[in-house]
């Protein structure tokens, strides 16, 4: 593996790229309006950010909003969907591609894209694209990151410190604890379990760890059993009373920045990549991974 790879650049690049993504989503454009009933959909990654975006659109009151996996989208006329919105790093997966040709003509679809010259854009009735967050590793990092910052400024957001504390984030010692640690455990609660899902994802790509991801809430309802000494317990946002001495009381190391979640999400992503250093992976190349899922061949534009 190179001594800089595709992951560290892009994942170095993030405070850049959230800007010009604040800037975008600011602006009027072909994103969801206040009111109308939404569904979100996407992949691996994507569907993280979906999630994410769910809970803070309907948490802002801005209307009904569902994530979806795309191989799993419940979009029927009895759900009353206004507008559909699909993120596609690559806009070629199969699952997506299926869903936006699906609803072709009867549900408005817009689609985030970080590679406009792809077939999502031609089944898509509108796109917002940020090829400047297109990625060159498997491994997402920017793109997603930057999408979801998109989405966050479009529902008015100010993203302003979530940019200065991803630079904090980015120069942040990464703890030898962290890189030796035999498990992970990431919680979230609201728009932050999508992250706590995206960072349990991200170490399992680069570097092959075992992780879980839950609710904060859920974490003690079974999953704490896992907590043990030589494991980390990693909390996005504001922990729930008392959690923090349950973890204590395991022997695992229990982690909580007051940092904006998603420039926490960096610092778990240069975990991920010191991690996959540490066992001499290429987080650029992962194993059994390629950077879009074609299930078929994509149809011409």
């Amino acid at each position: 593996m190179s001594e800089t790879s595709y992951m560290e650049q892009e994942l170095r690049s993030q405070p850049d790229t959230w800007q010009e993504a604040a800037r975008i989503g600011a602006a009027a454009g072909p994103l969801p309006k206040p009111g109308q009933r939404v569904a979100v959909v996407g992949c691996g990654t994507s569907w993280f950010m979906a999630q994410s975006y769910a809970a803070l659109r309907e948490g802002a009151g801005m209307g009904v909003t569902d994530p979806f996996a795309a191989s799993e989208a419940f979009l029927g006329s009895g759900r009353g969907y206004d507008a559909v919105v699909a993120i596609t790093r690559s806009g070629t997966t199969t699952e997506v591609l299926r869903v936006l040709d699906a609803v072709k003509g009867r549900i408005p679809s817009v689609t985030i894209i970080g590679d406009p010259e792809t077939p999502a854009v031609a089944l898509s009735d509108e796109t917002v694209a940020l090829p400047f967050a297109d990625e060159k590793s498997v491994v997402q990092t920017r793109f997603a990151t930057t999408a979801l910052t998109l989405l966050r400024a479009h529902l008015g957001a100010d993203v302003s410190t979530a940019v200065r504390e991803a630079h904090e984030a980015l120069s942040a010692p990464v703890e030898q604890e962290w890189v030796d640690a035999e498990q992970f455990s990431f919680l979230g609660t609201g728009w932050t379990f999508g992250l706590a899902n995206e960072a349990a994802l991200k170490m399992r790509e680069a570097s092959q760890s075992w992780t879980e991801s839950y609710p904060a809430m859920e974490y003690r309802h079974g999953p704490i059993a896992i907590a043990a000494p030589g494991r980390v317990t990693w909390l996005f946002g504001t922990a729930p009373q008392g959690l923090e001495a349950d973890v204590a009381r395991t022997g695992a190391r229990f982690v909580c920045h007051a940092r904006d979640p998603l420039a926490d999400l960096v610092l778990v992503q240069r975990v991920a990549l010191e991690r996959a250093r540490a066992r001499g992976l290429d987080p650029d190349s992962p194993r059994s991974l390629t950077r879009s899922v074609m299930l078929e061949a994509p149809a011409a534009p």
